[in-house]
């Protein structure tokens, strides 16, 4: 893997994606930071080496490269899943280049499923820590050792500091801002009233099917790293109903404005 990061971030260098400062991952459908950021260069991921392809109509496909708030930052527009066929390794192979083009700090966001029924759709939980049932680590592969420590400690996944500053601008801003567990499932099928009562007593306060991958891979690379979840639906397994995927896309986008002021303000602080 060594050999394909050094290809990919050369390449990438060359296109112009200069010494980034903060890397950004976007969820389904929170695309709209991009409109934020003053773009200096883009590229398809069709178009860099060694870079899956992202499947999922509703993710672009784009890596991005400009300034937001004054720091240079690098987007991924559209991020990767397992339920799309990719291994765990391909899903979290961005983050490992980000970090090699200089990042010092990873910001991802998610739409997920509100477990905690004191938690609404629409609004936004900070992800304090998380439980992996994805069946699997993007760390379990032959040769881990020369990119990071086998071993990775996990006690802290989330940067309690960059954390706090999130809390204190939503406090600012009065931004409903939840704080709580996220439970990483594979999908791509919603979860049946059994499995959610399930994930609740597990301790989940909310369930997607991303990040935790890109979380265990910066933890791997000791990449300080936040994440929020703009909570599309709410799963109440005592009155569930037949879940539209277009509503949760559309609930996303009108969450989306309160995450993309809580990463301008977070960024203007690092």
């Amino acid at each position: 893997m060594k050999q394909q990061l050094q290809e990919t971030t050369s390449f990438l260098q060359n296109k112009g994606f200069k010494t980034p400062q903060i890397g950004i991952i976007l969820g389904t459908g929170l695309g709209q930071l991009i409109n934020e950021i003053k773009i200096i260069e883009e590229i398809s991921y069709s178009e860099i080496p060694n870079f899956p392809t992202a499947t999922v109509e509703f993710h672009k496909g784009k890596l991005v490269y400009g300034e937001l708030e004054g720091k240079s930052v690098i987007v991924m527009q559209g991020r990767f899943h397992l339920y799309e066929g990719y291994s765990l390794e391909e899903i979290t192979y961005p983050v490992r280049v980000m970090r090699e083009l200089g990042i010092q700090t990873l910001l991802v966001s998610n739409a997920s499923g509100a477990i905690n029924l004191n938690f609404k759709k629409g609004e936004l939980m900070l992800i304090d820590d998380h439980i992996n049932l994805q069946g699997g680590s993007p760390l379990a592969f032959k040769g881990v050792e020369e990119l990071g420590s086998r071993f990775t400690d996990m006690s802290a996944p989330y940067s309690p500091m960059i954390n706090a500053t999130l809390e204190s601008i939503a406090k600012e801003y009065k931004i409903q801002l939840h704080k709580g567990v996220y439970a990483s499932v594979v999908g791509p099928q919603l979860e049946t009233r059994a499995e959610y009562r399930y994930l609740k007593i597990i301790g989940s306060d909310a369930v997607g099917m991303s990040t935790v991958p890109e979380i265990i891979v910066a933890n791997h690379l000791d990449l300080p790293v936040a994440a929020v979840s703009v909570l599309t639906d709410e799963c109440d397994p005592d009155n569930l109903a037949p879940v539209n995927i277009e509503e949760i896309i559309a609930m996303a986008g009108k969450a989306e404005p309160n995450m993309i002021l809580l990463f301008k303000e977070l960024i203007k602080t690092l």
